[in-house]
């Protein structure tokens, strides 16, 4: 579970949170946190409740049972991937390459995709060694920081001052709620875990257990890399790269190896953006296996069996958010689009509390989802309210799925006819 959360997030968007927040980025973290948890405990229910149902939109089908609004969450878990794929591959472009080549970003960041689209396309034999040997790389960088900050603090050579300060020209709650969409975006991943709670021996037992210890270390360990940053590298520095944690290495006072560390980054990156468009191309596939998008993009590819229509689909559609979008808005983006599914995974807790089962299983405090959904509404209805080219991402993608959705119905209707 802790491999589900901890991901590169972090080591791109250190820096485009202090642009938002100012030099106390940890509380961007913290507020980031506890929306997570919110929506952790609504997940936590409904695992529990269907430990052999999997994803957001297989609960929104339960409590709604409108084929539109399960097509919609799909399709907007499936874009979000897409658009975490694209955040990814503009990090991995950035300065964290340059300290091993210098090439263009968006040529690079293209690049990138292209190759994990070719990775994808082999195949990918998922394991649990490989897993926690992955997840092990991405700990030990941010332990790298970490160490760098008791060094820092040690020696009295940061600043600790700058982690209470915030941005010039706006107020304490406006700074926070700037930077805790971005923030939120280096904690998603475990609404991916749900769909692998039927394959745990006690889904019931262990996976509240394992979803809240994870989400309690990433935070932990998230809150003293932020804390770290601020403390060694100032805040304009840090706010101005997109290989901010490779800024405090730089900075820092233990004189460790850049490339050793950017070598560490790219890893956790590459592997997070596989991971993502993996996940969209089969939701893709699944889509189209199911006869709810067009038959072809179900098509396989001889000999290795993996989906190539919708890996060059989702590879296509990644493409042109790359091009068109930079990392910060390309997070945004992404956190928007959760946000959405999010909310309805809320209120799906309560509508679905009418349907007693017979297993014992976690239940969230009532008033929890209800928080969870709103905080969600709030965080929409910012992002709205604050920057129109995440909005017109988000809405594009989702009126791209609206019509999608209309033409295989008309589709429908006319081979029934």
């Amino acid at each position: 579970m802790i491999g589900d959360i901890l991901g590169a997030g972090i080591y791109a968007l250190v820096g485009e949170v202090s642009g938002e927040v100012g030099g106390a980025i940890w509380t961007a973290f913290v507020a980031a946190l506890a929306l997570a948890t919110l929506t952790a405990f609504a997940y936590a229910e409904l695992v529990t409740k269907y430990p052999r149902a999997g994803g957001s939109a297989t609960y929104a089908q339960r409590a709604f049972g409108i084929e539109f609004v399960t097509f919609m969450v799909a399709f907007a878990v499936m874009c979000s991937g897409i658009a975490s794929a694209s955040t990814l591959s503009r990090a991995f472009a950035g300065d964290y390459l340059s300290e091993f080549v210098d090439l263009p970003l968006v040529g690079a960041a293209i690049g990138f995709i292209l190759v994990v689209a070719a990775v994808n396309l082999r195949g990918i034999g998922e394991s649990v060694k490989l897993n926690v040997a992955l997840t092990a790389i991405e700990v030990t960088g941010l332990l790298l920081i970490v160490a760098i900050g008791v060094a820092a603090l040690g020696e009295g050579s940061g600043d600790f001052s700058r982690n209470f300060e915030f941005k010039d020209g706006e107020g304490v709650v406006a700074a926070i709620v700037g930077g805790t969409a971005l923030a939120f975006y280096a904690l998603i991943g475990f609404e991916d875990s749900v769909n692998v709670a039927e394959e745990t021996r006690d889904p019931r037992g262990s996976y509240p257990r394992a979803l809240f210890t994870g989400l309690a270390v990433a935070g932990v360990l998230y809150l003293l890399v932020t804390l770290t940053a601020s403390l060694v590298v100032p805040t304009g520095t840090l706010a101005g790269s997109d290989a901010p944690l490779l800024e405090v290495v730089k900075e820092g006072p233990l004189g460790l190896s850049t490339r050793l560390f950017a070598f560490i980054a790219l890893m956790a990156v590459a592997n997070s953006a596989l991971i993502n468009m993996i996940m969209a191309s089969r939701i893709v596939y699944g889509m189209a296996d199911q006869g709810i998008v067009p038959g072809f993009l179900g098509r396989l590819l001889e000999g290795r069996r993996t989906p190539w229509a919708a890996i060059a689909l989702t590879t296509g559609i990644a493409i042109v958010l790359i091009s068109t979008g930079d990392l910060g808005t390309l997070a945004d983006t992404t956190v928007l689009l959760l946000l959405v599914v999010f909310t309805v995974v809320n209120v799906s807790v309560l509508v679905l509390r009418r349907d007693d089962v017979e297993d014992a299983h976690f239940r969230a405090p009532t008033p929890v989802p209800v928080l969870g959904a709103a905080v969600s509404v709030a965080l929409i209805a910012h992002t709205v309210s604050d920057d129109a080219s995440v909005v017109l991402r988000a809405a594009l993608l989702l009126l791209a799925g609206v019509a999608l959705f209309g033409v295989m119905r008309l589709s429908l209707r006319s081979s029934r006819g």
